[in-house]
C-alpha cells in the first residue's frame, strides 16, 4: 500500500525538514569521501585538486536537467560553492582578482564561483594577477576576457612551461541576467591531464594584420580574441577549436609574418541556456 502524499501544512513542513536533513547528511557523506581522497593522495603522487573539465561538465548537466520553481541561478551557485569549498579543503588556495575594471563585477564572479570560504585577493591589473598565481603554491586567478588596449600584452606572461595557464572561461553556463555574468578567464599553474581542450588558446606575434588573415583563421575554426602593438610587431591572442591541431593554426598565421607562437591554455566551449529557470 502506497503512503498518502502529505496534505497539511504541518505534513509539508515535515517533508521540508526531512529533505533538509537528508541534504545535510549527504554533504557530510561527501566530506567523508573527500577525507578518504585526501588520505589516498598523501600516499600517491601529489597533483592539483582543480578539475575544470569535470566542473564544466557538472554545470552543463545541472542546467540541462533542471526544472521547476527554483531558479537555475540558485542551483548553480550552490553547486559552485560545494565544488569550490571541497577543492579548498583538499588543498587550500586563494583567488586573485583583477580590479582594473571595477570591484563589484569581479567580486561577484569570485564569490559566485568560489564561495566565501576561499580567500579573495584583489589586484590592480591582469598582469599582477598572473604574477601572484605564478608565485603561489596553487592559487587561482581571474580577470576579464575583454581587457582593452590599456591592459597591455598580458597573454605573453602565460608563455613558458612553468608559467600559469588559462584553465577555464567563467561562467560555465551563460544566460541572460546571470548574477555573475562578466566573462572572465580563470588561470592556474599548468594542470597537465586535468585541462579541458575544447577551446585552445595561443599567443602569437606577427609582422602585420589583414582581413585575409582573419578569414584564414576562421576557415580553421580559429579567431583573434585580443591584439596589441608589440614594438614593430603585433601580438595576438588566438582562440581555436581543440579539434584543430596546433600546426594547422600556426600555418594559418604564417602569411602574416609569424615570428612567435605558443600555447597558453585551454577551456571548455561556451554553453548557453535561454532562461534562468
Amino acid at each position: 500500500m502506497t503512503e498518502a502524499a502529505p496534505t497539511t501544512l504541518a505534513d509539508l513542513r515535515g517533508e521540508i525538514d526531512r529533505i533538509d536533513s537528508a541534504m545535510h547528511a549527504l554533504l557530510m557523506e561527501r566530506s567523508q569521501v573527500i577525507e578518504t581522497l585526501i588520505s589516498i593522495k598523501k600516499t600517491q603522487a601529489s597533483g592539483s585538486a582543480f578539475r575544470p573539465g569535470r566542473e564544466a561538465d557538472i554545470m552543463k548537466r545541472l542546467a540541462l536537467s533542471h526544472k521547476g520553481l527554483l531558479p537555475l541561478d540558485t542551483v548553480e551557485s550552490v553547486w559552485r560553492i560545494i565544488i569550490a569549498t571541497f577543492t579548498y579543503v583538499q588543498a587550500n588556495y586563494s583567488v586573485h582578482a583583477d580590479m582594473s575594471g571595477g570591484d563589484a563585477a569581479m567580486r561577484d564572479s569570485a564569490r559566485f564561483h568560489f564561495g566565501f570560504t576561499v580567500p579573495y585577493i584583489p589586484h590592480e591589473d591582469a598582469r599582477s594577477v598572473i604574477r601572484a598565481v605564478a608565485g603561489s603554491a596553487g592559487d587561482l586567478g581571474i580577470f576579464r576576457m575583454d581587457q582593452g588596449a590599456s591592459a597591455g600584452i598580458w597573454w605573453r606572461d602565460l608563455i613558458g612551461p612553468d608559467a600559469p595557464k588559462i584553465i577555464a572561461r567563467l561562467p560555465f553556463v551563460e544566460r541572460p541576467n546571470h548574477p555573475a555574468g562578466t566573462p572572465v578567464y580563470c588561470i592556474a599553474k599548468p594542470l597537465a591531464d586535468a585541462a579541458v581542450r575544447e577551446i585552445v588558446l595561443y599567443a602569437a606575434r606577427v609582422e602585420r594584420w589583414s582581413e585575409s588573415l582573419r578569414h584564414g583563421l576562421a576557415e580553421h575554426l580559429a579567431e583573434v580574441s585580443a591584439s596589441a602593438a608589440d614594438g614593430s610587431h603585433l601580438s595576438l591572442l588566438v582562440a581555436a577549436s581543440g579539434e584543430v591541431d596546433q600546426a594547422t593554426v600556426r600555418q594559418a598565421l604564417l602569411p602574416a609574418g609569424l615570428s612567435d607562437f605558443a600555447e597558453i591554455g585551454s577551456h571548455a566551449a561556451r554553453f548557453s541556456v535561454k532562461s534562468a529557470r
